[in-house]
Protein backbone atom coordinates (compact mmCIF):
# COMPACT_ATOMS: atom_id res chain seq x y z
CA UNK A 1 0.00 0.00 0.00
CA UNK A 2 1.49 3.72 -0.68
CA UNK A 3 1.30 5.22 3.11
CA UNK A 4 0.86 8.79 1.08
CA UNK A 5 -2.21 7.62 -0.73
CA UNK A 6 -3.70 6.40 2.91
CA UNK A 7 -7.78 8.23 3.19
CA UNK A 8 -7.41 10.99 6.07
CA UNK A 9 -10.50 8.38 7.69
CA UNK A 10 -8.27 5.53 8.11
CA UNK A 11 -5.64 7.62 10.03
CA UNK A 12 -8.68 8.69 12.50
CA UNK A 13 -9.66 4.81 12.55
CA UNK A 14 -6.13 3.56 13.95
CA UNK A 15 -6.18 6.91 16.04
CA UNK A 16 -9.76 6.40 17.37
CA UNK A 17 -7.65 2.51 18.14
CA UNK A 18 -4.95 3.98 20.02
CA UNK A 19 -7.09 6.33 22.17
CA UNK A 20 -9.06 3.02 23.24
CA UNK A 21 -5.94 0.32 22.70
CA UNK A 22 -2.87 2.45 24.52
CA UNK A 23 -1.25 -0.75 25.85
CA UNK A 24 -0.39 -1.41 21.94
CA UNK A 25 2.77 -1.62 20.05
CA UNK A 26 3.35 1.98 19.33
CA UNK A 27 6.25 1.45 16.95
CA UNK A 28 3.08 -0.04 15.21
CA UNK A 29 1.56 3.67 14.67
CA UNK A 30 4.75 5.28 13.84
CA UNK A 31 6.40 3.44 11.47
CA UNK A 32 2.55 3.24 9.69
CA UNK A 33 2.40 7.11 9.23
CA UNK A 34 4.45 9.22 10.73
CA UNK A 35 7.45 9.05 8.24
CA UNK A 36 5.31 10.56 5.51
CA UNK A 37 2.37 11.86 6.82
CA UNK A 38 1.89 14.86 7.93
CA UNK A 39 3.38 16.75 4.62
CA UNK A 40 1.69 20.14 4.99
CA UNK A 41 0.10 22.05 7.73
CA UNK A 42 -3.39 21.19 6.87
CA UNK A 43 -3.01 17.44 7.12
CA UNK A 44 -1.08 18.72 10.64
CA UNK A 45 -4.29 20.28 11.42
CA UNK A 46 -6.51 17.09 10.91
CA UNK A 47 -4.15 15.40 13.66
CA UNK A 48 -5.32 17.76 16.40
CA UNK A 49 -9.09 17.22 15.74
CA UNK A 50 -9.28 14.40 18.63
CA UNK A 51 -7.73 16.86 21.52
CA UNK A 52 -10.18 19.49 20.48
CA UNK A 53 -13.06 17.42 20.35
CA UNK A 54 -12.41 16.82 24.18
CA UNK A 55 -13.69 19.91 24.76
CA UNK A 56 -17.25 19.07 24.08
CA UNK A 57 -17.88 17.53 27.40
CA UNK A 58 -17.57 20.75 28.33
CA UNK A 59 -20.99 22.07 28.83
CA UNK A 60 -22.78 18.37 29.31
CA UNK A 61 -19.94 16.17 30.86
CA UNK A 62 -19.80 18.20 34.03
CA UNK A 63 -17.25 20.61 34.11
CA UNK A 64 -20.47 23.77 33.36
CA UNK A 65 -22.34 22.19 36.25
CA UNK A 66 -19.40 21.95 38.56
CA UNK A 67 -18.78 25.72 37.38
CA UNK A 68 -22.13 26.79 37.40
CA UNK A 69 -24.63 25.05 39.31
CA UNK A 70 -22.43 24.87 42.93
CA UNK A 71 -22.45 28.63 42.81
CA UNK A 72 -24.95 31.39 44.34
CA UNK A 73 -26.74 32.09 40.62
CA UNK A 74 -28.17 28.95 39.08
CA UNK A 75 -29.95 26.33 40.49
CA UNK A 76 -31.12 23.27 39.44
CA UNK A 77 -33.97 22.61 41.86
CA UNK A 78 -35.79 19.14 42.78
CA UNK A 79 -39.40 19.95 41.25
CA UNK A 80 -41.91 17.43 42.36
CA UNK A 81 -41.14 13.94 41.37
CA UNK A 82 -38.71 15.81 38.49
CA UNK A 83 -35.25 16.60 38.62
CA UNK A 84 -33.92 14.69 42.16
CA UNK A 85 -31.27 12.26 40.31
CA UNK A 86 -30.66 10.63 43.30
CA UNK A 87 -29.38 14.05 45.26
CA UNK A 88 -26.66 14.97 42.37
CA UNK A 89 -27.77 18.68 41.83
CA UNK A 90 -28.57 19.22 45.71
CA UNK A 91 -25.30 17.50 46.63
CA UNK A 92 -23.67 20.48 44.09
CA UNK A 93 -25.70 23.17 45.20
CA UNK A 94 -24.90 22.40 48.79
CA UNK A 95 -20.87 21.81 48.71
CA UNK A 96 -21.37 18.07 50.06
CA UNK A 97 -20.68 16.18 46.95
CA UNK A 98 -18.10 12.98 47.54
CA UNK A 99 -15.39 11.40 45.37
CA UNK A 100 -18.16 8.74 43.96
CA UNK A 101 -20.49 11.93 42.57
CA UNK A 102 -20.71 11.92 38.38
CA UNK A 103 -19.06 15.14 37.74
CA UNK A 104 -16.80 14.91 40.37
CA UNK A 105 -15.85 11.77 38.28
CA UNK A 106 -16.46 13.03 34.45
CA UNK A 107 -14.49 16.03 34.67
CA UNK A 108 -11.43 14.38 35.93
CA UNK A 109 -11.83 11.55 33.30
CA UNK A 110 -12.75 14.67 30.33
CA UNK A 111 -9.27 16.52 31.36
CA UNK A 112 -7.57 13.85 31.04
CA UNK A 113 -8.41 12.36 28.07
CA UNK A 114 -7.91 16.02 26.61
CA UNK A 115 -4.43 15.79 28.02
CA UNK A 116 -3.73 12.04 26.43
CA UNK A 117 -5.08 13.02 23.11
CA UNK A 118 -2.69 15.85 23.09
CA UNK A 119 0.32 13.99 24.50
CA UNK A 120 -0.26 11.70 21.68
CA UNK A 121 -0.61 14.29 19.07
CA UNK A 122 2.35 16.12 20.40
CA UNK A 123 4.57 13.10 20.21
CA UNK A 124 3.12 12.01 16.59
CA UNK A 125 3.32 15.27 14.89
CA UNK A 126 7.27 15.39 16.30
CA UNK A 127 9.56 18.62 15.25
CA UNK A 128 8.86 19.05 11.75
CA UNK A 129 8.33 22.10 10.20
CA UNK A 130 5.11 21.64 8.71
CA UNK A 131 4.06 20.69 12.08
CA UNK A 132 4.76 23.76 14.08
CA UNK A 133 1.69 25.27 14.56
CA UNK A 134 0.29 22.14 15.26
CA UNK A 135 2.41 21.27 17.70
CA UNK A 136 2.34 24.41 19.34
CA UNK A 137 -1.49 24.44 19.64
CA UNK A 138 -1.43 21.15 21.25
CA UNK A 139 1.00 22.30 24.04
CA UNK A 140 -1.19 25.29 24.67
CA UNK A 141 -4.28 23.47 24.53
CA UNK A 142 -2.59 20.16 27.18
CA UNK A 143 -2.03 23.15 29.41
CA UNK A 144 -5.61 24.28 29.34
CA UNK A 145 -6.54 20.80 30.10
CA UNK A 146 -4.03 20.80 33.02
CA UNK A 147 -5.18 24.45 34.22
CA UNK A 148 -8.95 23.37 34.69
CA UNK A 149 -7.48 20.48 36.54
CA UNK A 150 -5.35 22.08 39.07
CA UNK A 151 -7.99 24.96 39.40
CA UNK A 152 -10.85 22.13 40.18
CA UNK A 153 -8.93 19.08 41.41
CA UNK A 154 -5.64 20.91 42.93
CA UNK A 155 -2.14 18.53 42.92
CA UNK A 156 -2.74 16.33 40.05
CA UNK A 157 -0.49 13.78 38.13
CA UNK A 158 1.48 15.71 35.23
CA UNK A 159 2.44 14.09 32.38
CA UNK A 160 3.69 14.74 29.36
CA UNK A 161 4.49 11.99 27.14
CA UNK A 162 2.04 9.54 25.37
CA UNK A 163 4.07 6.10 24.83
CA UNK A 164 6.01 6.39 27.90
CA UNK A 165 3.22 7.47 30.31
CA UNK A 166 3.47 6.00 33.31
CA UNK A 167 0.72 3.54 34.45
CA UNK A 168 0.75 5.18 38.23
CA UNK A 169 1.57 8.59 38.17
CA UNK A 170 2.45 10.91 41.11
CA UNK A 171 0.41 13.62 42.08
CA UNK A 172 2.52 17.17 41.38
CA UNK A 173 1.95 20.38 43.56
CA UNK A 174 -0.55 22.23 41.80
CA UNK A 175 2.54 25.49 41.82
CA UNK A 176 4.26 22.80 39.77
CA UNK A 177 2.34 22.20 37.62
CA UNK A 178 1.50 25.90 37.32
CA UNK A 179 4.98 26.95 36.50
CA UNK A 180 5.05 24.17 34.26
CA UNK A 181 1.90 24.99 31.68
CA UNK A 182 3.12 28.52 31.89
CA UNK A 183 6.89 27.54 30.80
CA UNK A 184 5.23 25.58 28.09
CA UNK A 185 2.45 28.23 26.68
CA UNK A 186 5.61 30.71 26.80
CA UNK A 187 8.09 28.44 24.77
CA UNK A 188 5.26 28.44 21.35
CA UNK A 189 4.44 32.43 21.37
CA UNK A 190 6.41 32.17 18.09
CA UNK A 191 4.79 29.23 16.50
CA UNK A 192 1.19 29.82 17.08
CA UNK A 193 -0.56 31.28 13.74
CA UNK A 194 -4.33 31.66 12.61
CA UNK A 195 -7.03 33.31 13.73
CA UNK A 196 -9.92 31.01 14.08
CA UNK A 197 -11.90 30.65 17.77
CA UNK A 198 -12.35 27.18 17.43
CA UNK A 199 -8.64 26.26 17.69
CA UNK A 200 -5.15 27.56 19.65
CA UNK A 201 -3.90 31.09 18.18
CA UNK A 202 -1.58 33.40 20.33
CA UNK A 203 -4.57 35.10 21.69
CA UNK A 204 -5.89 31.60 23.50
CA UNK A 205 -2.53 31.66 24.60
CA UNK A 206 -2.55 34.98 26.23
CA UNK A 207 -5.72 34.42 27.21
CA UNK A 208 -4.89 31.44 29.46
CA UNK A 209 -1.39 32.95 30.95
CA UNK A 210 -4.04 36.18 31.69
CA UNK A 211 -6.26 33.16 33.86
CA UNK A 212 -3.62 31.37 35.32
CA UNK A 213 -1.72 34.83 36.59
CA UNK A 214 -5.62 36.39 37.81
CA UNK A 215 -5.69 32.75 39.96
CA UNK A 216 -1.77 32.61 40.68
CA UNK A 217 -2.83 33.50 43.98
CA UNK A 218 -4.95 30.50 44.70
CA UNK A 219 -3.27 27.94 42.88
CA UNK A 220 0.51 29.17 44.18
CA UNK A 221 -0.06 31.43 47.52
CA UNK A 222 1.67 34.09 45.35
CA UNK A 223 -0.40 36.81 43.86
CA UNK A 224 0.68 38.31 40.17
CA UNK A 225 -1.56 40.97 39.26
CA UNK A 226 0.88 42.91 36.86
CA UNK A 227 1.50 39.76 34.93
CA UNK A 228 -2.10 39.19 34.56
CA UNK A 229 -2.32 42.57 33.51
CA UNK A 230 -0.05 42.40 31.06
CA UNK A 231 -1.95 39.52 29.01
CA UNK A 232 -5.67 41.35 29.36
CA UNK A 233 -3.77 44.30 27.94
CA UNK A 234 -2.46 42.54 24.83
CA UNK A 235 -5.97 41.05 24.54
CA UNK A 236 -7.73 44.17 24.75
CA UNK A 237 -5.49 45.90 21.96
CA UNK A 238 -5.87 42.87 19.78
CA UNK A 239 -8.65 42.64 17.09
CA UNK A 240 -11.10 41.82 19.03
CA UNK A 241 -14.16 44.22 20.12
CA UNK A 242 -17.00 44.38 22.17
CA UNK A 243 -20.51 43.44 20.95
CA UNK A 244 -22.59 46.51 20.73
CA UNK A 245 -25.69 44.10 21.83
CA UNK A 246 -24.48 42.54 25.22
CA UNK A 247 -25.80 39.04 24.16
CA UNK A 248 -24.71 38.99 20.35
CA UNK A 249 -21.49 37.01 21.43
CA UNK A 250 -24.11 33.83 22.40
CA UNK A 251 -26.27 34.22 19.11
CA UNK A 252 -27.03 31.02 17.17
CA UNK A 253 -23.67 30.32 14.31
CA UNK A 254 -21.44 33.13 16.69
CA UNK A 255 -18.64 31.70 15.49
CA UNK A 256 -17.52 34.99 14.15
CA UNK A 257 -18.35 36.93 16.95
CA UNK A 258 -15.25 39.76 16.99
CA UNK A 259 -15.88 39.58 21.25
CA UNK A 260 -15.11 35.49 21.25
CA UNK A 261 -11.34 34.66 21.29
CA UNK A 262 -12.07 31.14 21.82
CA UNK A 263 -14.78 28.91 21.89
CA UNK A 264 -16.10 25.40 21.91
CA UNK A 265 -17.85 24.48 18.36
CA UNK A 266 -21.25 22.86 19.08
CA UNK A 267 -23.58 22.35 15.93
CA UNK A 268 -27.28 20.85 15.96
CA UNK A 269 -25.79 18.13 13.59
CA UNK A 270 -22.28 17.72 13.66
CA UNK A 271 -20.86 19.16 16.95
CA UNK A 272 -23.41 17.96 19.98
CA UNK A 273 -23.59 18.62 23.40
CA UNK A 274 -24.84 21.94 24.06
CA UNK A 275 -28.66 21.04 25.34
CA UNK A 276 -28.91 23.48 27.88
CA UNK A 277 -32.12 24.80 26.47
CA UNK A 278 -33.91 21.69 27.04
CA UNK A 279 -32.83 21.77 30.57
CA UNK A 280 -33.81 24.90 31.53
CA UNK A 281 -37.36 25.57 29.38
CA UNK A 282 -40.80 24.23 30.39
CA UNK A 283 -42.26 21.75 28.58
CA UNK A 284 -45.17 23.78 26.73
CA UNK A 285 -42.17 26.58 25.51
CA UNK A 286 -41.48 23.73 22.80
CA UNK A 287 -44.66 25.98 21.22
CA UNK A 288 -42.38 29.77 22.10
CA UNK A 289 -39.42 28.03 20.26
CA UNK A 290 -41.42 26.08 17.55
CA UNK A 291 -38.92 23.35 18.78
CA UNK A 292 -38.05 20.08 16.92
CA UNK A 293 -37.57 18.21 20.55
CA UNK A 294 -38.75 18.63 24.11
CA UNK A 295 -37.80 20.46 26.90
CA UNK A 296 -37.45 18.92 30.61
CA UNK A 297 -38.13 21.97 32.82
CA UNK A 298 -35.29 22.09 35.34
CA UNK A 299 -32.73 24.55 35.40
CA UNK A 300 -33.43 28.08 36.71
CA UNK A 301 -31.93 31.69 37.97
CA UNK A 302 -31.71 31.65 41.61
CA UNK A 303 -33.35 35.17 42.48
CA UNK A 304 -30.01 36.74 43.19
CA UNK A 305 -29.01 36.53 39.83
CA UNK A 306 -32.50 38.13 39.06
CA UNK A 307 -32.06 41.13 41.26
CA UNK A 308 -28.63 41.41 39.87
CA UNK A 309 -30.32 43.53 37.11
CA UNK A 310 -31.48 46.88 36.31
CA UNK A 311 -34.82 46.92 34.23
CA UNK A 312 -32.49 48.53 31.25
CA UNK A 313 -29.79 46.34 31.58
CA UNK A 314 -29.96 44.15 28.14
CA UNK A 315 -28.08 41.58 29.95
CA UNK A 316 -31.90 41.19 31.51
CA UNK A 317 -33.23 39.40 28.49
CA UNK A 318 -30.81 36.59 28.88
CA UNK A 319 -33.45 35.63 31.81
CA UNK A 320 -37.29 34.60 30.49
CA UNK A 321 -39.79 35.74 32.97
CA UNK A 322 -43.17 36.69 33.19
CA UNK A 323 -46.22 34.82 31.12
CA UNK A 324 -44.90 32.82 28.68
CA UNK A 325 -46.62 33.14 24.66
CA UNK A 326 -46.13 30.32 21.91
CA UNK A 327 -44.89 31.84 19.22
CA UNK A 328 -47.93 32.98 17.41
CA UNK A 329 -48.99 34.65 20.40
CA UNK A 330 -51.17 32.47 22.88
CA UNK A 331 -50.94 32.56 26.22
CA UNK A 332 -49.32 29.12 27.33
CA UNK A 333 -51.10 26.99 29.69
CA UNK A 334 -49.50 23.85 31.51
CA UNK A 335 -52.83 21.21 31.27
CA UNK A 336 -51.09 18.81 34.33
CA UNK A 337 -50.99 22.53 36.14
CA UNK A 338 -55.03 22.67 36.00
CA UNK A 339 -54.56 24.81 33.20
CA UNK A 340 -52.34 27.10 35.34
CA UNK A 341 -51.16 30.00 33.06
CA UNK A 342 -47.40 29.57 32.60
CA UNK A 343 -46.08 32.34 34.57
CA UNK A 344 -42.12 32.42 35.65
CA UNK A 345 -41.46 33.62 38.82
CA UNK A 346 -37.83 35.02 40.03
CA UNK A 347 -38.99 33.38 43.46
CA UNK A 348 -38.23 29.38 44.06
CA UNK A 349 -39.68 28.55 47.27
CA UNK A 350 -37.34 25.89 47.88
CA UNK A 351 -33.95 23.54 46.78
CA UNK A 352 -36.34 20.56 47.00
CA UNK A 353 -39.85 21.22 46.00
CA UNK A 354 -42.10 18.41 47.33
CA UNK A 355 -45.95 17.37 47.10
CA UNK A 356 -46.36 20.60 50.03
CA UNK A 357 -45.90 22.89 47.32
CA UNK A 358 -48.71 23.70 44.56
CA UNK A 359 -48.24 22.90 40.82
CA UNK A 360 -47.29 26.17 39.99
CA UNK A 361 -44.54 26.58 42.27
CA UNK A 362 -42.87 23.46 41.12
CA UNK A 363 -43.12 23.71 37.77
CA UNK A 364 -42.88 27.43 36.92
CA UNK A 365 -40.53 28.74 39.36
CA UNK A 366 -37.31 30.44 38.61
CA UNK A 367 -36.26 32.50 35.93
CA UNK A 368 -34.98 30.56 32.89
CA UNK A 369 -31.69 30.64 30.88
CA UNK A 370 -31.98 31.71 27.34
CA UNK A 371 -28.61 33.96 27.01
CA UNK A 372 -27.81 31.38 24.49
CA UNK A 373 -30.00 32.13 21.86
CA UNK A 374 -32.72 29.74 21.24
CA UNK A 375 -33.57 29.97 17.40
CA UNK A 376 -37.53 29.37 16.27
CA UNK A 377 -36.94 25.54 15.52
CA UNK A 378 -34.31 24.66 17.47
CA UNK A 379 -33.48 20.37 17.60
CA UNK A 380 -31.85 18.59 20.40
CA UNK A 381 -28.61 20.07 20.57
CA UNK A 382 -27.82 24.23 20.28
CA UNK A 383 -25.87 25.83 17.08
CA UNK A 384 -23.86 27.95 19.65
CA UNK A 385 -20.87 27.85 20.32
CA UNK A 386 -19.51 27.99 24.13
CA UNK A 387 -17.07 30.99 24.42
CA UNK A 388 -14.29 29.90 26.82
CA UNK A 389 -12.12 33.28 26.62
CA UNK A 390 -13.80 36.61 25.20
CA UNK A 391 -12.89 40.25 25.86
CA UNK A 392 -15.57 41.17 27.85
CA UNK A 393 -13.55 38.98 30.49
CA UNK A 394 -10.41 40.00 30.28
CA UNK A 395 -11.50 44.02 30.62
CA UNK A 396 -13.02 42.57 33.70
CA UNK A 397 -10.05 41.45 35.19
CA UNK A 398 -7.84 44.13 33.93
CA UNK A 399 -10.00 46.13 36.63
CA UNK A 400 -9.89 43.33 39.10
CA UNK A 401 -5.93 44.10 38.49
CA UNK A 402 -5.85 47.72 39.22
CA UNK A 403 -8.26 47.50 42.20
CA UNK A 404 -6.11 44.52 43.64
CA UNK A 405 -2.38 45.55 43.09
CA UNK A 406 -0.39 48.29 45.15
CA UNK A 407 -1.01 51.67 43.46
CA UNK A 408 -3.45 50.72 41.38
CA UNK A 409 -5.78 53.09 39.19
CA UNK A 410 -9.36 53.65 40.33
CA UNK A 411 -10.10 55.55 37.13
CA UNK A 412 -8.45 52.87 34.59
CA UNK A 413 -10.65 50.11 36.14
CA UNK A 414 -13.55 52.30 36.33
CA UNK A 415 -13.35 52.81 32.69
CA UNK A 416 -12.94 49.26 31.62
CA UNK A 417 -16.11 48.45 33.87
CA UNK A 418 -18.63 51.49 32.47
CA UNK A 419 -17.37 50.30 28.65
CA UNK A 420 -19.07 47.35 29.15
CA UNK A 421 -22.42 49.04 31.05
CA UNK A 422 -22.37 52.04 28.78
CA UNK A 423 -23.08 49.24 25.96
CA UNK A 424 -25.69 47.29 27.87
CA UNK A 425 -27.80 50.62 28.87
CA UNK A 426 -26.79 50.28 32.67
CA UNK A 427 -26.16 52.82 35.66
CA UNK A 428 -22.59 54.52 34.55
CA UNK A 429 -20.31 53.83 37.82
CA UNK A 430 -18.25 56.59 39.94
CA UNK A 431 -15.79 56.16 41.55
CA UNK A 432 -17.70 54.87 44.87
CA UNK A 433 -19.14 52.03 43.07
CA UNK A 434 -15.44 50.67 42.12
CA UNK A 435 -15.27 48.11 44.90
CA UNK A 436 -14.32 44.58 44.55
CA UNK A 437 -17.75 43.37 45.87
CA UNK A 438 -19.37 45.50 43.11
CA UNK A 439 -16.58 44.42 40.76
CA UNK A 440 -18.06 40.44 41.39
CA UNK A 441 -21.98 41.40 41.44
CA UNK A 442 -21.13 42.96 37.68
CA UNK A 443 -18.51 39.81 36.30
CA UNK A 444 -21.68 37.89 37.87
CA UNK A 445 -23.78 40.16 35.43
CA UNK A 446 -21.57 39.89 32.24
CA UNK A 447 -20.28 35.78 32.65
CA UNK A 448 -23.39 34.10 34.68
CA UNK A 449 -23.89 31.07 32.28
CA UNK A 450 -20.33 30.73 31.32
CA UNK A 451 -18.63 28.29 33.73
CA UNK A 452 -16.95 31.01 35.60
CA UNK A 453 -19.06 31.74 38.61
CA UNK A 454 -17.25 29.12 41.04
CA UNK A 455 -13.80 30.15 40.47
CA UNK A 456 -14.38 33.92 40.73
CA UNK A 457 -16.21 33.19 44.15
CA UNK A 458 -13.23 31.39 45.38
CA UNK A 459 -11.02 34.22 44.30
CA UNK A 460 -13.09 36.79 45.83
CA UNK A 461 -13.57 34.10 48.85
CA UNK A 462 -17.23 33.90 48.59
CA UNK A 463 -17.68 30.09 47.68
CA UNK A 464 -17.84 29.12 51.10
CA UNK A 465 -20.73 31.88 52.38
CA UNK A 466 -24.30 30.90 53.25
CA UNK A 467 -26.94 31.57 50.43
CA UNK A 468 -30.31 30.89 49.28
CA UNK A 469 -31.02 26.83 50.80
CA UNK A 470 -27.15 26.78 51.08
CA UNK A 471 -25.34 26.92 54.50
CA UNK A 472 -21.19 27.73 55.05
CA UNK A 473 -18.84 25.40 54.45
CA UNK A 474 -14.70 24.99 54.48
CA UNK A 475 -12.34 25.69 52.18
CA UNK A 476 -11.91 22.11 51.87
CA UNK A 477 -14.44 22.78 49.40
CA UNK A 478 -12.28 24.59 46.94
CA UNK A 479 -11.26 21.90 45.59
CA UNK A 480 -12.93 18.64 44.64
CA UNK A 481 -11.82 15.61 45.53
CA UNK A 482 -9.78 12.96 43.14
CA UNK A 483 -12.71 10.35 42.15
CA UNK A 484 -12.46 6.82 43.62
CA UNK A 485 -12.09 4.97 40.45
CA UNK A 486 -8.84 7.11 39.62
CA UNK A 487 -8.01 6.00 43.31
CA UNK A 488 -8.15 2.35 43.00
CA UNK A 489 -7.09 2.26 39.92
CA UNK A 490 -3.62 3.82 41.18
CA UNK A 491 -2.58 4.38 44.42
CA UNK A 492 -0.26 6.74 43.78
CA UNK A 493 -3.52 9.13 43.78
CA UNK A 494 -4.22 8.45 47.47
Amino acid sequence: MNKMKIKIVGLFAILALFASCTDLNDQVYSELLADEYPENETQAQLITNNAYSQLQSHIDGGWWFAQEITSDLIVAPTRGSDWDDGGKWRALHTHTWDNNHEYVNNMWRNFYNGVTECNKAIEYLGDAEASKNAVAQMKVLRAYYYYLLIDNYGDVPYVTSFADAPAEPEKVSRATVFNNIIADIESVFNDLSGSSTSSVNQYTAYALLAKLYLNAEVFTGTAMWDKCEEYCDLIIAGPYSLESNRLGAFVTENQNSPENIFTVPYDEDNYQGFILHRRTLHYTNTTTFNAKTTFWNGFCAQERLVELFEDADQRKAGLLLGQQYSSTGEMLVDTDAGNAPVIFTKEVPALRMDASYSSEEIRFSGARMVKFEIKSGVKDNLSNDLPIFRLADFKLMKAECELRKTGGSLAIAKAEINDIRTIAGATIWDNADITLDNLLAERGREMWCEAHRRQDLIRFGKFTDSWWEKSPDTETNYLFPIPQWAIDSNANLN
